[in-house]
């Protein structure tokens, strides 16, 4: 299996992530792709709607049977990604996962906790946002793995291919943000 996983708040969720979804399903031809709904951003205050209401939030906007939302990272005990993924990669070894993530946090990466050890878990394919493309990939971690990185065109087998392995994945920008979204109370 190849799985692709997006972790986030998802405070709440909406058409871009199941935008960079579906492109990655059809672009790295995954079999799925995971929503980690985290209980809480470290590098956030903590606010809004509970983990179950953002998880039946983001069920209602994942609208496919290849995206699966759940709230693993609720019974973990860490709140960083660097540990979240260990676990899964210790609790499915024979699953190919893809990390997922928009290039406005990867522009950012640095700043979490063990940053490093995501790329070195699984492949990592960031996604294109409004204004990041050009700072993601300027950014620290970019330059960390600058040789491990994958052109887009080869992108199809990320999953299949040895950390470190990193791609910049270009698609229609949309827009939205969950931030603003919280902030402006739309989707408009």
């Amino acid at each position: 299996m190849r799985i692709g996983l997006l972790g986030g708040s998802f405070n709440p969720a909406h058409e871009a992530h199941r935008h960079i979804t579906l492109a990655a399903l059809k672009r790295l031809q995954l079999d799925q792709v995971w929503w980690l709904v985290t209980p809480g951003n470290p590098l956030k205050t903590p606010t809004g709607p509970s983990i179950e209401e953002r998880v039946a939030s983001a069920e209602a906007v994942a609208r496919h049977p290849r995206i699966k939302v759940t709230d693993f990272e609720k019974g973990q005990g860490s709140p960083y990604t660097a540990d979240t993924l260990r676990t899964l990669k210790r609790l499915y070894p024979e699953t190919n996962f893809v990390w997922l993530m928009g290039a406005d946090n990867m522009a950012d990466i640095h700043r979490w906790k063990d940053w490093h050890a995501i790329f070195e878990t699984m492949p990592v394919a960031v996604f294109d946002r409004p204004g990041f493309r050009m700072k993601a990939r300027a950014g620290k971690a970019a330059q960390v793995f600058a040789r491990r990185f994958v052109d887009p065109s080869d992108a199809a087998g990320l999953a299949l291919m040895r950390p470190p392995a990193w791609t910049l994945v270009t698609l229609p920008l949309s827009s939205l943000s969950s931030t603003e979204i919280r902030e402006n109370g739309s989707t408009d």
